[in-house]
């Protein structure tokens, strides 16, 4: 009985023949860097809106009211000291991050279920 191991391959030079297809590799990165950006960019759009439609629920859909609720927030803004224009721009982006990395973990599941099913339908399997 003869048992045949790595060094024995390395030895003799019997190496399987492998094949790497670069078509279907990068067809599968193309499609994975599409679908990504798409996902990055409606979460940020989710994130970007929000706010707004949040204020504009609050203004009764006025667009009016909503106008000079900003300028007044604008004219407080302008008035304010510098220590407290960089604890408001802080603030403002904590609540992005915070907003947007939130949605992005919501929403991730079903994003990678279906890139997966994509991946799955669309590649050749060996």
């Amino acid at each position: 009985m003869h048992v045949e191991t790595m060094l024995d391959r390395i030895e003799h030079g019997t190496f399987p023949k492998t094949t790497l297809s670069l078509k279907p590799m990068m067809q599968g990165t193309c499609l994975v860097l599409i679908e990504v950006a798409g996902f990055a960019t409606s979460t940020l759009l989710i994130v970007l809106g929000l706010p707004l439609f949040v204020f504009l629920f609050l203004a009764g859909w006025d667009l009016a009211l909503l106008f000079a609720q900003l300028g007044n927030l604008a004219n407080h803004y302008a008035s304010a000291e510098g220590p407290a224009r960089i604890a408001f721009s802080r603030d403002l982006q904590l609540a992005f991050l915070v907003l947007a990395g939130g949605f992005t973990l919501l929403r991730l599941p079903a994003f990678i279920r279906r890139l997966c099913t994509k991946l799955e339908q669309g590649m050749p399997h060996d």
